[in-house]
């Protein structure tokens, strides 16, 4: 029996992916402002699909022996899954019950919308996925680059997670009764594997460093808050059509400036997880400021949006000052 491991030690071990695992759809849905506090039951079904992907991609890409370029390219493989094939949000002009397509942004070769497509893969690429695997990974940091699943869990997540996209995908398809053309299915299914096989031939092995010092990870930190405010800000607020162009472009400049920047400082002296963890922080403050002006899906009166918003804020505020001490007090490396 002594070579057993007890309950607790089993709990200890996959708990970062249980965290993870719920993480996701608080952050994507919940503190987005998308559902509302009475409709909290519906994240914890959205779970399997929000919590496991975001567990595939981080458990596949450090099984692999490789870090956040992977996880960051397999994100936006997954946002393009479920905007795409699993929801259709993508090509479906009345969904919801809104036309989200014929903007000023609207392309008919495509039956898409630039501002939405670059949207949904902000919102998924950052928030759902690499803000909960960073904010969780704090918490772990004798194992933030270590497997956390067994295979045997990793099979049964894949499952979770494939029981998910089904859920979804019947339950939408039920509720909108629209299907997208096969070309558009086509289309966007090679845009996924391609992001899927970049996702793999980069991270190979480090890059050499950088001369000079990065930056401390407190303006990190802002220059994430303020980067993303930038984009999602705006995006809730100004609700014009000619905004759509306007928008595209501060998400290209957002995008484009802060990966420069995040590849730059990553390969200069000091750069080490307290840096990662700042990162996450701003993205998810922003997300924190920014539901307030977003009406759920389900109305609600403003009330209880406000209610909801509130408490959602404050939990995503203690998880980060939680986090935030773990890293402050853990030696880290880069």
């Amino acid at each position: 029996m002594s070579g057993q491991p007890s309950p607790l030690g089993r709990w200890r071990r996959i708990a970062p992916a249980v965290g993870l695992f719920f993480l996701a759809p608080f952050v994507g849905e919940l503190l987005l402002g998308n559902l509302a506090l009475s409709e909290f039951g519906l994240a914890v079904v959205l779970a399997p699909l929000y919590g496991g992907g975001a567990l595939l991609i981080r458990e596949i890409a450090r099984r692999t022996g490789r870090g956040w370029p992977t996880m960051v390219l397999l994100a936006a493989a997954y946002a393009l899954v479920e905007e795409g094939p699993v929801d259709q949000l993508l090509w479906n002009d009345a969904y919801a019950g809104h036309d989200l397509l014929h903007g000023d942004s609207y392309l008919p070769v495509f039956g898409m919308n630039v501002e939405l497509t670059v949207t949904i893969l902000a919102l998924h690429t950052v928030w759902s996925i690499c803000v909960p695997i960073a904010i969780v990974e704090s918490f772990v940091p004798g194992r933030r680059t270590v497997p956390w699943l067994r295979t045997p869990g990793l099979v049964v997540t894949a499952l979770i997670y494939l029981g998910g996209v089904n859920l979804v995908f019947w339950g939408t398809l039920t509720e909108e009764d629209f299907m997208a053309s096969p070309l558009q299915f086509a289309s966007i299914g090679v845009v996924i594997a391609v992001l899927i096989v970049l996702a793999f031939r980069v991270g190979r092995a480090p890059r050499p460093p950088l001369p000079g010092r990065a930056p401390s990870p407190w303006t990190a930190g802002i220059a994430a808050l303020v980067g993303t405010s930038a984009f999602w800000g705006p995006a809730n607020l100004v609700t014009a059509s000619w905004y759509e162009w306007v928008n595209v472009a501060v998400w290209c400049v957002v995008a484009v400036a802060g990966t420069v920047l995040v590849l730059r400082w990553s390969r200069q002296d000091g750069w080490d997880a307290r840096h990662v963890f700042a990162l996450a922080a701003g993205a998810t403050l922003t997300y924190a400021w920014s539901a307030f002006p977003v009406v759920p899906e389900t109305p609600v009166s403003p009330a209880a949006d406000l209610i909801g918003n509130a408490l959602f804020a404050i939990a995503a505020v203690v998880i980060l000052f939680a986090a935030g001490r773990v890293v402050a007090a853990t030696p880290l490396e880069r």
